[in-house]
């Protein structure tokens, strides 16, 4: 059946309209009980005129209805501000063709235009609805809804403009027109259900409901007057009929399918039957009428009907022989309705648009307002109060119990927070972050013990030095306490810099490492399955307990703005002064909804507390673990990230700490030059007087360039340090050089006129057999001079001669100082330092000047070499010599060569003693500071 044809359907005529001047007589109403503008007034009447002329001309199309629309609605803003009733100030003529009669009607009535145009909308509603061809699913709907529209419009109509103004808007004729229209949207949706094959049984309750809507229909037809019936009308009759006839056939057969399918063949059989008998009824007054649409439905639905009716014959004969009930024995199928009249509102603004005549507010108006506002305020405080006293009970509880949901699901599984994780982050761009601390730190310790090891070295030398008094000395003793003094605050600063270190290191290792590991190494908490059972339960009616605040919050908030929004003024405007109370009651049935919810929220809070009362006496436990982890946790926290933001300290720190203990380790230095300085050089020691203490010793300068003119002595007794400088073995076996020349090549000296005319350089002279008497010392030296023919010989040592004898052009004998030793030959000195003390000092020889001679003071003169085995406890104190010389004190010529040998002897035995007794090797290495 879903191909059969589609039956015609039935719309109404359109009234015809006649005058309408309306504008003068309320313009004048207008100015004279409002005042205002009058031309603004003036200009919202010529837009009610312009309307008026599009509603009676009226296009037949969708816009159509929303023109009448619009202009019915600003009829009824018009009316509520200027009465224009029956009798009233501003009534005026209105003139509309009946529509039955032909004749043009007039009233003194706005609500005749108002009824008048409220016909049209339903009439027009039902022409587009019924000219659609409903063969697609879209135009079923489409149908369906303008149908609907229709009978919205005529139920309106019914319902409020009761007065008869004209034939077709008697309730007789209108009842008609709503039940015609709400079959036809019926027969829309039984269209739609065959398109669809639902079941029978459904398609067969949608017919009977489209056959109870047609006889409905018929029966207000027959009610109302013959005689005001019109001859279109009558033609509706016949065509209603048929199709009563026609749809209770196909109901029949539905309900002949429907007991195929609970197999009951014969009383399917019957249910064929009747549907076919009619299926002939509706074809009999089809007669007549327009061949087209019906006689092709009526043809289509006879040949399935008629299959369906010897079908189900034979098979009954032949197969199932079940008995055939009566036609009046069979259950009809109740109707079941699916469509309504749609609700219609002249002033809905979405229909209506913009009030012209808003601005015209009368004093009724703003009076029924403020009742409603005040109704609105009290339904208001009534829910405010109830609301407020839950949620002093709510806070009371909870903060008896001291709970919080978002600090229990903390304790349960803290998170990492966002500023230990951009710790972590900014040391992992630093991967030798932490190996730099400790770098920094190492070297500070060493620089710290380089420090101890200066400072002591200078408390040994001033505990050794005998000479410890004047104004250098005096100072020297102060710098070294002040140096002192710092570095034993610097030391304390060193070990609260390394104690802090030590704490921050195993943090700063895990920050630096992955986040995994750092939340690993954090204090977790320990549960049992029954704690976290009961922490979890816990935490899941916390979060009830949110929720239900959360909801009660924004349920109040939605009622405030939902109040605040509600302004019925331009509703009351429209209103009748006797339905303002019943439009405040169904005004405020709008809250109901809202209301009822913040209702249920507050009931629930009782059932929500008893149920955290139980949980939370087996929650108590957990509670008290759980709050102890979670202090233990943050603490852990926190000290990471201390330790974060004490790295650059201890780095920067550690860095002031390094350039510190650098500028002390070269002061202690300095300082310790300058002590070794003055151990050697007692002459910056001097009394008040100005008188030095110790007396100067005779300086013999190093060759090298780069050594000082004086040399800085040792104390007495004391090797020099094993750094700088070349050994005393490597001095001895390697030949000195002057100007980076070897000595044979160029002098450090101008040679005097008997040194050019000595004998040749030493490479050039023959080698020479030193006796077995010269010390061993000499022998192989490079510096060893062989006597020059003619020489006087020490004696007892051939081949040593006494300087300056007997040498062509030697200056005067006494012009020369006489060797400070017997023996000695004047030669360059060796490149090595002294290390056992200041040079030998030359006393005065008797019978000569008072006036000290150094040889290095003469022109060309080399320093002389002066023997190691010389010890500063046998120089002399005074230059006045002594009364009676020793044999070693006197000049050479004045000894035998005996005592030469024994004075030589002796010496150079006390320099073996010395040698056992220090544990110094000649050969090694002793270098003067």
């Amino acid at each position: 059946m879903e191909a059969v044809p589609r039956m015609p359907m039935i719309w109404m005529d359109l009234k015809g309209a006649g005058p309408f001047s309306f504008r003068p007589t309320v313009k004048q109403f207008i100015l004279r009980n409002y005042g205002g503008n009058s031309e603004e007034h003036g200009e919202a009447l010529k837009k009610l005129e312009s309307l008026r002329r599009s509603a009676v001309n009226v296009n037949q199309d969708f816009e159509g209805c929303s023109t009448l629309k619009k202009y019915l609605g600003q009829l009824y803003f018009l009316q509520s501000r200027v009465p224009m009733t029956t009798g009233q100030e501003a009534a005026v003529p209105v003139t509309w063709t009946d529509l039955y009669s032909g004749r043009a009607v007039t009233h003194d009535d706005i609500r005749y235009e108002q009824a008048s145009v409220l016909f049209n909308l339903g009439a027009l509603h039902s022409f587009l609805g019924a000219m659609d061809k409903r063969v697609s699913e879209g135009g079923m709907k489409v149908s369906c809804n303008h149908f609907q529209s229709a009978a919205g419009a005529f139920s309106y109509l019914l319902d409020h403009l009761t007065h008869v103004y004209s034939s077709e808007l008697r309730s007789h004729s209108l009842t008609a027109n709503i039940r015609l229209m709400l079959a036809q949207a019926q027969e829309c949706l039984l269209e739609k259900s065959l398109l669809d094959n639902m079941k029978s049984l459904v398609i067969a309750r949608i017919c009977a409901q489209v056959v109870d809507y047609y006889k409905q229909c018929v029966w207000a037809m027959e009610s109302a007057d013959s005689s005001v019936l019109a001859k279109k009308e009558k033609e509706w009759m016949k065509i209603i009929s048929m199709k009563i006839w026609y749809y209770s056939a196909i109901a029949q057969l539905h309900m002949g399918k429907q007991a195929e399918e609970e197999q009951k063949f014969g009383e399917a059989v019957a249910y064929f039957q009747s549907s076919h008998d009619r299926l002939n009824e509706a074809i009999k007054l089809s007669k007549g009428l327009p061949e087209s649409q019906v006689q092709k439905a009526l043809r289509f639905s006879a040949d399935v009907i008629r299959g369906k009716l010897n079908s189900g014959k034979k098979d009954n004969d032949f197969i199932y022989h079940e008995t055939v009930p009566a036609a009046d024995k069979l259950a009809s199928p109740k109707g079941v309705s699916l469509v309504k009249p749609s609700p219609f509102n002249p002033t809905d603004p979405s229909a209506t648009g913009p009030d012209l005549f808003s601005t015209l507010v009368p004093m009724a108006a703003h009076e029924a307002s403020s009742v409603y506002s005040e109704e609105k305020a009290k339904l208001m405080r009534d829910v405010l109060s109830r609301i407020e006293s839950q949620n002093r009970t709510l806070e009371q509880f909870m903060d008896s119990l001291c709970l919080d949901s978002a600090a229990l699901g903390a304790a349960l599984s803290p998170s990492l927070p966002g500023t230990l994780l951009e710790t972590c982050a900014a040391l992992s761009v630093r991967p030798n972050a932490v190996q730099s601390l400790v770098q920094a730190m190492q070297v500070l310790a060493g620089l710290t013990t380089e420090v101890d090891e200066h400072l002591d070295e200078l408390r040994k030398v001033l505990q050794e030095t005998s000479c410890t008094h004047g104004p250098a000395w005096e100072e020297t003793q102060k710098e070294l306490e002040r140096y002192e003094r710092v570095h034993t605050d610097a030391t304390h600063t060193n070990t609260e810099l390394h104690t802090r270190m030590s704490q921050h290191l195993p943090n700063l290792r895990l920050l630096q490492g992955p986040v995994e590991e750092l939340r690993a190494n954090l204090p977790q908490t320990q549960l049992t399955e029954d704690d976290r059972a009961a922490s979890e339960q816990m935490q899941r009616i916390l979060g009830k307990v949110n929720e239900m605040r959360e909801q009660r919050r924004s349920l109040e908030q939605q009622l405030r703005e939902l109040i605040h929004r509600d302004d019925l003024t331009s509703v009351l405007v429209t209103t009748e002064h006797s339905e303002i109370k019943d439009m405040f009651q169904q005004q405020l049935q709008k809250y109901s909804e809202l209301t009822g919810y913040i209702e249920q929220n507050l009931a629930a809070q009782e059932k929500i507390l008893t149920t955290l009362t139980d949980a939370n006496a087996r929650y108590a436990p957990v509670r008290k673990n759980l709050a102890h982890t979670h202090t233990q946790w943050q603490s852990a926290v926190r000290a990471l990230q201390a330790s974060y933001e004490d790295y650059e300290d201890l780095l920067r720190k550690a860095e002031e700490g390094r350039d510190f203990y650098q500028g002390l380790v070269g002061k202690c230095s300095t300082l310790l030059q300058r002590v070794k300085t003055l151990s050697l050089d007692p002459g910056e020691s001097r009394d008040a007087g100005g008188t030095p203490l110790v007396k100067p010793r005779t300086k013999i300068p190093l060759v090298s360039e780069e050594a000082p003119e004086t040399p800085t002595p040792l104390p007495r007794g004391k090797s020099c340090p094993p750094s700088g400088g070349p050994a005393l073995q490597q001095a001895l076996n390697t030949p000195p050089t002057f100007n980076n020349q070897p000595h044979a090549t160029q002098m450090p000296y101008p040679l005097l006129p008997w040194q050019q005319t000595a004998a040749p350089p030493l490479h050039q002279q023959p080698a020479q057999t030193p006796p077995s008497s010269v010390p061993q010392m000499f022998v192989g030296h490079p510096h060893f001079l062989p006597p020059f023919p003619g020489q006087p010989q020490v004696p007892g040592y051939p081949g040593i001669p006494f300087p300056g004898q007997n040498r062509p052009g030697a200056p005067p004998q006494n012009q020369m100082q006489a060797p400070p030793f017997p023996g000695v030959v004047y030669m360059p000195p060796f490149t090595c330092p002294y290390p056992y003390g200041p040079p030998f000092q030359n006393p005065q020889a008797s019978g000569t000047s008072q006036t000290q001679h150094d040889p290095r003071s003469y022109p060309g003169a080399a320093p002389p070499f002066i023997p190691t085995q010389m010890q500063p406890h046998l120089l002399p104190r005074q230059a006045t010599p002594p009364a009676a010389p020793a044999a070693e004190d006197r000049p050479s010529e004045q000894l035998s060569s005996q005592e030469g040998q024994d004075v030589l002897q002796a010496r150079l035995d006390q320099l073996h003693l010395h040698t056992q007794e220090t544990g110094a090797d000649p050969g090694s290495a002793h270098t003067a500071s």
